[in-house]
């Protein structure tokens, strides 16, 4: 189903989950990396700390629905530093790393496995698969065999793997209208296919932001990629508001037919 994007600096987002605006049927991402400006990290970790906290308490008291809640860092340290959350890292998933590659990819894994020894949890890891890196077609295959093998160190720790539509997209300087699909970009459909192949039959892989949210055709747009991404292989959707999510579920139905 859709994973929600948030910054996590929004402090809203407290009161929505204890007051169940977005419904029940979602998972929830606090990000610390691309949604928060460089000089705002630290104010940013203390207003994630202080949320998750009251969330905690609060469900406490009076439980309400809970999504499975991750935690997008910006760097392999920032796992280390979120021990600070206390009794609340009880209700915490897990951990989204950004631009997963064979440069953090140690560090990562490293941070993984220590953050598992120190907690009284399983704590999960979701790496994305966005960068540079991946676009060089003379050593795409060989990185994505090498990210691979590397997770296989941790391959019970990893819930997801990823993929960042946009940011690849970017690269190349593309961006879809909301009738276009992102499987229609050829360059960046072929990198997801070679993700598809080389981690599908061990992996689970959800598909890429729509960006469409409001606005005309938006959500047939949506819709229409989500059916491609599931012929594709993917399964569920990062969204990043909470209009998309009840397009995301309907779509991950199974049809009558299909029963």
């Amino acid at each position: 189903g859709p994973l929600l994007y948030c910054p996590a600096n929004r402090i809203s987002i407290t009161d929505s989950l204890i007051n169940e605006r977005f419904g029940n049927r979602f998972s929830l991402a606090l990000c610390l990396e691309d949604t928060i400006n460089d000089d705002h990290v630290e104010e940013a970790e203390q207003i994630l700390i202080s949320s998750l906290s009251q969330i905690f308490i609060q469900h406490e008291q009076k439980p309400f629905y809970l999504p499975k809640i991750f935690i997008r860092v910006r760097n392999p340290q920032q796992i280390q530093r979120l021990k600070a959350l206390g009794q609340s890292i009880k209700i915490v998933t897990g951990f989204i790393v950004p631009k997963f590659s064979p440069d953090n990819a140690q560090s990562y894994i490293e941070q993984m496995i220590l953050v598992n020894e120190l907690v009284a949890k399983k704590l999960y890891m979701m790496p994305i698969y966005e960068s540079p890196s991946i676009i060089d077609l003379r050593n795409r295959i060989d990185i994505l065999y090498l990210l691979r093998d590397s997770l296989a160190r941790i391959e019970d720790l990893i819930l997801n793997i990823r993929v960042g539509g946009n940011d690849l997209c970017h690269m190349f300087g593309f961006r879809r209208h909301a009738n276009e699909s992102i499987h229609s970009i050829r360059p960046v459909s072929d990198i997801f296919s070679d993700i598809i192949t080389v981690y599908g039959m061990d992996y689970v892989i959800s598909g890429p932001v729509w960006e469409y949210y409001a606005g005309d055709g938006w959500k047939e747009g949506m819709i229409q990629e989500i059916r491609e991404d599931r012929l594709c292989g993917f399964i569920g959707k990062t969204v990043i508001h909470p209009s998309q999510i009840p397009v995301v579920n309907r779509a991950y139905q199974v049809s009558r037919n299909d029963y």
